[in-house]
């Protein structure tokens, strides 16, 4: 099988972790590209989404972990649909 080489000058996707904990995301505001993973980690006992109005839904059960690709460029202000205090920011440039 034959596995292409990605040449010089193209950068490869990354995935850039956030981890829930005490009922906070952290690192709250975080820069990614499009095309980069984010990744959740539910840290609590309770479940959590991260959720954009008019955009993603992603459901993070307790002590689990959920991720989702961004394939959109902006500024992404989110929150946990069950504890709307509960806030981040993605900022998604091009890759």
């Amino acid at each position: 099988m034959l596995v292409p080489i990605l040449g010089a000058g193209m950068a490869e996707a990354e995935t850039i972790q956030v981890t829930i904990d005490k009922m906070a995301f952290s690192p709250a505001d975080i820069a990614a590209k499009a095309g980069d993973t984010i990744e959740w980690v539910n840290n609590d006992i309770l479940a959590h989404t991260a959720t954009v109005k008019g955009g993603f839904d992603v459901m993070l059960p307790p002590k689990k972990s959920a991720s989702l690709v961004v394939d959109k460029t902006g500024q992404f202000d989110y929150y946990c649909r069950f504890h709307p205090n509960m806030k981040g920011r993605i900022a998604v440039s091009a890759p």
